[in-house]
C-alpha cells in the first residue's frame, strides 16, 4: 500500500505496529487522504479533531485540536493516528498481555472507544483488564460479538484481519 513508508516512520516514532496503521488506513478511508465522514472524522485514519485529535494534542503538550486541513495532510494524519494508537495501548488498554488480543482491543477501541470496550467486561478498569487476560484472541472476539453495544465492533475486527491478510 502506498502509505506504508509513512506508516513505518510513524509506527517507529510511536512504538506501534506499522501494519496495524496501514490496515486502519485501508479500513477507515480506503487510502483517501481528503475524505471526511458524516461524523466529522477526517483523512486517512479518520481522526475526529475534537476527540482523538485533541487527545493526541494533549499527549504532545499542545493546546486545542488539529484543524481539518492538518488532518488532510497524509503525514500528519498518519503520525497522529499512530500517536492515538499508542495512547490506547499505553493508557486505557495497558496491561493486556496477549499481542493478538491487544491488537483486537486497540482496533475496537479506535473505532468505538476504550471505555465502551472495557465496560463490557467490568466497570473497574483493572478488573476488565484481568478478565481480558483470561481470554485468547478467539474468545475475546466472541465476547465482543456477544457483549459490545456497537454492532460494528466485531465487524471492525474482521475487517482488520482481512486488511492484514491482504498485505
Amino acid at each position: 500500500m502506498q502509505w506504508m513508508p509513512i506508516s513505518e516512520k510513524a509506527g517507529a516514532a510511536w512504538g506501534v505496529d506499522p501494519q496495524l496503521v496501514t490496515a486502519i488506513i485501508a479500513i477507515e478511508s480506503g487510502g483517501n487522504p481528503t475524505v471526511i465522514s458524516k461524523s466529522g472524522a477526517v483523512g486517512l485514519m479518520q481522526l475526529k479533531p475534537s476527540t482523538s485529535g485533541r487527545d493526541v494534542y494533549r499527549r504532545m503538550g499542545w493546546r486545542g485540536e488539529p484543524s481539518v486541513s492538518e488532518l488532510k495532510n497524509p503525514e500528519r494524519n498518519i503520525s497522529m493516528g499512530a500517536a492515538y494508537l499508542s495512547i490506547l495501548e499505553n493508557g486505557p488498554l495497558a496491561g493486556i498481555k496477549d499481542p493478538q488480543v491487544m491488537r483486537y482491543a486497540v482496533v475496537v477501541s479506535y473505532a468505538n472507544g476504550a471505555g465502551a470496550l472495557l465496560r463490557t467486561f467490568s466497570s473497574n478498569r483493572q478488573d476488565a483488564i484481568d478478565e481480558i487476560n483470561d481470554l485468547d484472541a478467539d474468545e475475546f472476539f466472541e465476547h465482543v460479538v456477544k457483549k459490545h453495544p456497537a454492532p460494528q465492533a466485531p465487524r471492525y475486527i474482521w475487517k482488520l484481519q482481512q486488511a492484514l491478510d491482504a498485505m
